[in-house]
């Protein structure tokens, strides 16, 4: 096992202000280290390196011979390191996303990076002795009550032990990160940060840029899609690089690891099984006709378009007013969907908001998206958005809020048992946007207001599940096409538009430039094949939502048990209190008939 430091589950240091939208929160990161200088972030990364030389001296050669009480002794040492090393490099990594153009923030992470890779190269003969143990010596330790809670994180560690390398090519893999996957995710992360557009004479970064394409003025919503697709084409042979060689990188990994496909490490690490995952995106596909085909159709006549363009897709309907949304409104929204829920889950957010846990405003410099942040167990976590005041912005924070309050919960688990595996790590974040949408609906005074709501939901959920297993078979076809051979990008272009007219449906037009879209999408880089997480958690949550609606006795304690369990179970455990399977297929078209249901309502609007 090598140190795993939790990364945020992705979407300069001027004060957020008083601004258009009221006081904006920014992140009080002093929870962490008071700041960058201090002693206590030096003590720290001393600890880091003394434990990691003194646990590999103590364990290293030994695993197999360990009682169960020295087993939990062994696992409490090396959950220690991986607290301390993952408050140091939440930290950096958070002043870092702040501003991702300031050098000495960049310069910060990248040493700290480096120091905690030399550091913890040492720990990696852990996993790969550990998984050569025996069963019945491995059964053993693990009897130990101390030890058997950590159980479920060493049954996937070993699910690798046919995938491991050598202990000499595995320290070398570790090492060699740093100026690998790591380096070139840095580049694209700067290099999105730093892109500028220049929109009706205004110079925009990216993501205000894409917020444009939900202007309610078309011609507004034309100009910046022409404007991202000629950026994009200005710099398309830096991100073809940069996704050329992270294919080709995974490929040599998976290929001396003799993975089964391109996609089994990313199955692994989510502990879901490759058919469940291949039977919820064939569910998904052959869904595209009754969900975004006829709902796009519809969205074409309401527009009063025989065809809609690339720039009208997230448009807002006519009938729906511009407005913007005030903090101040869209924390009461959120936290009064929470708390109709049960009041414990606003009493979990409510920190976030009164206590610098969330940064929102928009700046210079600052990562583009939104991203829940776990940091440490023993600390909280942290919530980036980008704030612009949208209607689908308080979707956001109660997306991001429910990852916050699932982190929370599952922080009783301690480091190494705290984290989900990313299809479940969307479920909370999912079904926070749910109730607030669901109070929303509730809440409407007109049909006009009724009708907008279930547009913008549905439009939501297309964007989580249709557009989410699109980006995966494109993902599929570029690692595939990558193993014949270096892709043009005009190469990747063509994959890219392979799977958008499939899964839009012909309701659209695509206009040219449109092909490089691909280019500015970050889990493509940071996380290969992450994106189905997004469909398997929106399906999962339409299921939850449904048993809930339906009336299941203590659903509310069911549901905290839930996220409170963190990676500790198995999903088909997590699920059963609620009498659902994901591994059944016929379990994915509940999910899907929710939208479908959606949408049959916005269809008997026009009658």
């Amino acid at each position: 096992m090598t140190l795993h430091l939790k990364t945020p589950v992705m979407d300069a240091n001027a004060t957020a202000g008083t601004g258009k939208f009221g006081a904006l929160p920014e992140w009080d990161l002093s929870d962490l280290y008071p700041a960058p200088d201090s002693p206590e972030y030096a003590a720290d990364m001393a600890k880091v390196e003394k434990d990691c030389a003194s646990f590999a001296a103590d364990y290293e050669g030994k695993l197999a011979s360990l009682t169960g009480a020295e087993m939990a002794e062994c696992i409490r040492r090396y959950e220690e390191i991986e607290t301390t090393a993952g408050r140091i490099m939440s930290y950096v990594g958070l002043r870092y996303y702040q501003n991702t153009v300031d050098p000495e923030r960049a310069k910060m992470m990248s040493d700290a990076q480096d120091k905690i890779t030399a550091f913890t190269t040492p720990l990696v003969f852990f996993s790969l002795e550990f998984n050569r143990i025996e069963d019945d010596t491995y059964k053993a330790q693990f009897a130990d009550a101390a030890a058997a809670r950590y159980k479920p994180v060493f049954d996937r560690m070993r699910s690798m032990k046919p995938y491991q390398l050598s202990d000499e090519l595995e320290k070398f893999l570790h090492d060699q990160s740093v100026v690998g996957s790591a380096a070139w995710n840095r580049l694209f992360d700067e290099t999105t940060a730093a892109l500028e557009f220049t929109v009706n004479g205004e110079v925009l970064n990216l993501e205000s840029t894409t917020t444009l394409l939900a202007d309610h003025d078309r011609a507004t919503r034309e100009a910046a899609a022409r404007e991202l697709a000629r950026v994009f084409g200005a710099n398309i042979k830096l991100f073809a690089r940069v996704h050329n060689t992270l294919a080709k990188e995974k490929e040599i990994e998976d290929r001396w690891r003799k993975m089964p496909s391109a996609q089994a490490a990313r199955h692994l690490s989510n502990h879901v099984e490759p058919e469940v995952v291949e039977a919820l995106r064939n569910a998904v596909v052959a869904a595209y006709p009754k969900l975004s085909h006829r709902y796009y159709k519809l969205k074409a006549k309401w527009m009063g378009l025989e065809t809609l363009q690339v720039w009208d897709r997230n448009a807002p309907l006519p009938i729906e007013a511009p407005r913007d949304v005030q903090w101040s409104e869209a924390r009461a929204i959120v936290d009064e969907a929470y708390a109709s829920f049960d009041p414990r889950m606003a009493e979990i957010a409510k920190p976030f908001f009164d206590r610098g846990w969330i940064d929102a405003g928009v700046k210079p410099g600052k990562a583009p998206g939104a991203f829940a942040h776990p940091t440490v167990t023993t600390v909280h976590p942290y919530v980036m958005l980008n704030y612009l005041g949208k209607p689908r912005d308080v979707m956001t924070l109660a997306h991001e809020l429910g990852h916050g309050v699932h982190q929370c919960l599952a922080a009783g688990q301690g480091e190494m048992l705290a984290s989900t595996p990313l299809t479940l790590a969307e479920t909370a974040s999912v079904f926070g946007e749910m109730l607030t949408f669901r109070k929303m609906l509730e809440k409407a005074k007109t049909p006009a207001e009724r009708k907008v709501l279930l547009a913008g939901k549905v439009e939501d959920m297309i964007n989580t599940v249709v557009r989410q297993i699109a980006f995966y078979d494109f993902e599929c076809k570029l690692h595939a096409a990558r193993r014949e051979g270096e892709l043009t990008p005009d190469q990747i272009n063509a994959l890219w538009m392979s799977v958008q007219g499939e899964s839009l449906g012909p309701a659209f037009e695509f206009m040219d430039g449109y092909e490089t879209f691909w280019t500015y999408i970050p889990h493509f880089v940071h996380s290969p094949f992450y994106v189905y997480a997004y469909a398997f958690g929106d399906g999962l949550v339409n299921a939850l939502y449904a048993t809930y609606e339906g009336g299941l006795e203590g659903f509310q304690e069911k549901y905290f048990d839930m996220l409170k369990a963190g990676g500790s179970k198995h999903h088909k455990e997590l699920l059963a209190p609620f009498g659902l399977d994901a591994s059944d297929p016929a379990f994915w078209d509940k999910g899907l008939s929710m939208i479908a249901g959606f949408i049959d309502e916005l269809e008997a609007m026009e009658d």
